[in-house]
């Protein structure tokens, strides 16, 4: 999710969060209170900072997830999306969606506009 997000959705984080760690994922990093945050990207020329919503770790391969809400900032979460594929498939990590009911349509119309095959976990 978009920065701009994040301050209303914490409660999703957290059950995110929750379910993560009961599938079994460890060193897990969020944007919560209680855990660490995860490493972010700064875009070169811009102030344009991607930090990941959710960074785990099971069987010693990094997963990267993002929470997929409605967003005000499509074209952004689109291109945050587009990068971290890129960057998981750089370092041969993994890179999932996580979404929850009422925001199913919004998170298959986002993936088809950038061509990203992926099948998102649901909550």
């Amino acid at each position: 999710m978009v920065q701009v997000d994040k301050q209303e959705s914490t409660a999703v984080l957290e059950e995110s969060v929750a379910y993560l760690e009961k599938k079994g994922f460890e060193n897990i990093k969020a944007d919560v209170e209680g855990y660490e945050t995860p490493k972010s990207y700064n875009k070169k020329g811009s102030d344009i900072s991607i930090t990941p919503d959710i960074v785990a770790e099971r069987a010693g391969i990094k997963h990267y997830f993002e929470v997929s809400l409605k967003s005000e900032k499509p074209k952004l979460l689109k291109s945050k999306w587009k990068f971290l594929d890129a960057l998981t498939r750089m370092r041969n990590h993994r890179f999932k969606i996580i979404t929850r009911r009422g925001h199913y349509k919004f998170t298959r119309e986002m993936l088809a506009d950038i061509n990203l095959e992926k099948n998102f976990i649901k909550l």
